[in-house]
């Protein structure tokens, strides 16, 4: 007997900021990680579901659970429970991970990400 497996890569369609992909190799690689942008949209919406970070940065929600806990057992944020959901407090004095940039929190990633207008991306 033969199986056949069929292997689904997920290939965006759409940035982060929601405009179309034309070209293959714009979606190989990004400056900022996941992290940072799971962390800028909890920021700008303290009240967002997983489905809609998902959405807005362009991963499985699968992808969003796992790394908003990275995020919380790193202290990066703090998650409240309201009822039945989730409310996400980012710790914006914690310093950057990496070394080059533990000189600069997370207030200083994020001041530099608010210019972008990430409201126009969610209905």
């Amino acid at each position: 007997m033969y199986y056949i497996s069929v292997i689904y890569v997920y290939t965006p369609t759409h940035n982060w900021n929601g405009t179309v992909i034309k070209d293959k190799t714009q979606a190989t690689w990004t400056f900022l990680t996941n992290h940072s942008h799971v962390l800028f949209a909890i920021s700008k919406y303290p009240d967002i579901r997983v489905r809609e970070i998902a959405v807005l940065v362009g991963i499985t929600e699968r992808a969003v659970i796992r790394i908003i806990h990275e995020l919380a057992e790193s202290k990066f944020i703090v998650i409240q429970k309201v009822g039945r959901k989730n409310r996400y407090l980012v710790t914006s004095e914690s310093p950057l991970r990496h070394p080059l940039e533990k000189h600069r929190n997370v207030s200083d990633l994020l001041g530099m990400l608010t210019e972008i207008q990430a409201d126009q991306f969610l209905d």
